[in-house]
């Protein structure tokens, strides 16, 4: 399979990456923005990956992307990538930055899939897998109203992807991991963290490749899983 994964070079991104690429006849691309050292352990450590740099905050940067994505022959897209959020009450938040979080962290997103969709209509085969985030069932947790909107939309749309793509063999699903200790959380209080941990089933957080077993199973699995989204929360939440 050739697989497109986005900011595939850290925390969840590169679990995925490195599990893809685990089988030698996967050719798995990866995007990075600057984890430019993380990209070339990945490369060095696995031949049968190419890395790209891309930054959402740059419509050149995008656009490059889009471009290359026209000669790599893809098979399945894994739309991971998401900016580093700032956690901020609803009220609090300046109306600027609706705009301005929205363009940086889901049009990419969408520009990337109608790419890919493209690409896949002609093969009359693709699949579409979503790393979406478990703050969209029940209630969303404080201070992430932004975020938990941009994963909505993303589930929204995949639900669209779904439905308009499997007459064209393409399915589309999402994966909602519960909370993680990666890059995108360290900013979070370690009291905070240890609540989390007390509160989960389990006792124990999600790990990335707990995830990345979960994006495996859906790039291998039968045409007829389509629309869905697998929630990881070790049951907290029953959908």
């Amino acid at each position: 399979m050739n697989i497109l994964i986005t900011g595939g070079s850290s925390g969840v991104g590169r679990a995925i990456t490195e599990s893809f690429a685990g089988t030698t006849e996967n050719k798995v691309y990866f995007t990075f923005n600057s984890s430019v050292e993380n990209a070339g352990k990945i490369e060095k450590q696995f031949p049968n990956t190419q890395a790209f740099q891309c930054d959402f905050n740059d419509n050149s940067s995008v656009e490059n992307l889009l471009n290359n994505m026209a000669e790599l022959d893809l098979d399945v897209l894994v739309n991971n990538a998401h900016t580093k959020y700032t956690q901020q009450h609803f009220y609090k938040i300046a109306a600027e930055d609706f705009l301005k979080d929205f363009q940086l962290n889901v049009v990419p997103t969408l520009l990337i899939t109608q790419k890919a969709i493209a690409i896949f209509r002609k093969k009359k085969f693709g699949k579409i897998i979503n790393i979406i985030s478990s703050a969209v069932i029940n209630k969303p947790p404080a201070g992430m109203s932004v975020y938990t909107a941009q994963k909505n939309y993303l589930l929204s749309m995949s639900k669209s992807w779904a439905t308009e793509g499997i007459r064209f063999n393409i399915t589309s699903n999402c994966i909602s991991p519960a909370f993680m200790a990666t890059h995108m959380t360290e900013d979070y209080d370690e009291r905070t963290v240890e609540q989390i941990i007390e509160a989960h089933p389990l006792k124990q957080l999600l790990n990335p490749k707990d995830v990345a077993e979960a994006v495996l199973y859906l790039a291998q699995a039968t045409q007829h899983i389509n629309g869905t989204n697998m929630v990881m929360n070790a049951g907290s939440d029953m959908v």
